[in-house]
């Protein structure tokens, strides 16, 4: 039997959270960067009146080129972020001694930081 078999169990568990949490902000920003050309191809491939053609540009903003590689980044840094705290919590967990982590302080940084991100796009998207 494994020493601390459901602590081990629960860091695991946790990691792959974060691991699922990176992989829906990759799929997101790909989703994104997917509509993004699309919309392209549609404002050049098709003669679209000015007002349209409006509506489009400022769909294609500053930050429309780079919203989808952003999010696509922050679950990658998720995903590696994850790995880190698995590997140090694993030798926590294995380690004697008693200690004490102030791990909750990151998971609530990274679950802030993906709530800004996840409310700045969208008061881009509907303030324009």
């Amino acid at each position: 039997m494994i020493r601390n078999y459901s602590d081990h169990a629960a860091n695991e568990r946790t990691f792959l959270a974060w691991v699922r949490t990176g992989i829906a902000v990759i799929a997101f920003g790909l989703v994104i960067k997917k509509f993004d050309l699309f919309l392209q191809s549609i404002a050049t491939l098709s003669h679209v009146d000015a007002g349209r053609q409006s509506q489009l540009d400022r769909l294609f903003g500053p930050l429309g080129r780079y919203e989808g590689i952003a999010f696509i980044v922050v679950g990658v840094g998720l995903i590696a972020l994850a790995a880190v705290r698995f590997v140090r919590t694993e030798r926590l967990l294995d380690n004697q001694e008693t200690s004490f982590d102030n791990g909750v302080r990151m998971e609530l940084i990274l679950s802030a930081a993906l709530v800004l991100l996840v409310a700045v796009y969208s008061a881009y998207l509907v303030l324009g």
